[in-house]
């Protein structure tokens, strides 16, 4: 077997949720290359649609669920269908969730607060739960958690700081499943990006032109990434190639932490 052999992903199935726009669907691009059939879920139906058009013309087999993870009960239902129709499950990766709102913290409410924890971060132990029990079961399996470098820094001249807390918390998450299924077969890891150029970012900048500039300033390589740059690194953590890897914390910023 070659190193390149250690990175293939032929007979798994990979689960991407938010997987049809994005960083998902990169991450889903970039599995599908190296072999994995593929489940996406995501919110909306035409870009699921789209997405699964263009990845099935690489010979996968790609199945398309619409769900919003904004609830726990819509995440336990996605769970559910998924092993039901489409299960096994090889590899998960957890992409889901967002900022979406600038919301001023003293002017949060709870049910907003709770709203966008559950996106973040409860979606995600759902996830890991369900879909980690029969990997264990099993004793292979990889869980790759899409935290943000937001996990251990604060975003500037921004608000809605539920973000931050989801996705240090994300983290933690990863740290206790990894130790805890270190002998298990099952790997779990998270990858912290920072500011790429996505749909969602792109809304930010639209509201707030000056934005980018003023976040390309303070960010070494001077540029944010593009969605692609993040695939191979997904690649590596959904294969045999990490296999002595786990509960890591791997920041894909162009160096932005670094200052």
């Amino acid at each position: 077997m070659t190193v390149f052999d250690r990175f293939r992903l032929n007979k798994k199935r990979a689960l991407i949720s938010g997987g049809s726009r994005g960083l998902g669907r990169a991450i889903a691009q970039a599995l599908a290359e190296a072999g994995a059939d593929l489940v996406l879920t995501g919110r909306d139906l035409a870009t699921l649609q789209k997405a699964k058009e263009e990845l099935s013309a690489l010979g996968r087999a790609v199945d398309i669920l619409q769900a919003d993870l904004v609830s726990s009960e819509g995440t336990e239902a996605m769970c559910r269908e998924v092993l039901a129709r489409h299960g096994p499950i090889d590899i998960l990766v957890n992409n889901v969730g967002g900022r979406r709102e600038n919301i001023e913290f003293l002017e949060q409410s709870t049910a907003d607060w709770q709203r966008l924890m559950d996106l973040n971060l409860t979606s995600c132990f759902i996830c890991c739960r369900e879909f980690g029990k029969p990997m264990v079961e099993r004793g292979w399996g990889r869980i790759i958690n899409i935290a943000s470098m937001c996990g251990q820094i604060v975003g500037r001249n921004i608000s809605g700081r539920h973000y931050e807390t989801a996705k240090a918390a994300m983290v933690g998450l990863t740290r206790c499943l990894g130790a805890d299924w270190a002998t298990r077969g099952v790997t779990v890891n998270a990858i912290a990006p920072g500011g790429f150029l996505t749909d969602a970012n792109f809304r930010w900048f639209r509201e707030r032109p000056e934005l980018k500039q003023q976040f390309e300033a303070v960010i070494p390589m001077g540029r944010l990434g593009n969605p692609e740059e993040i695939g191979p690194l997904a690649v590596y953590l959904a294969s045999d190639a990490s296999s002595y890897m786990t509960g890591a914390y791997l920041l894909i910023d162009g160096g932005f932490t670094l200052w």
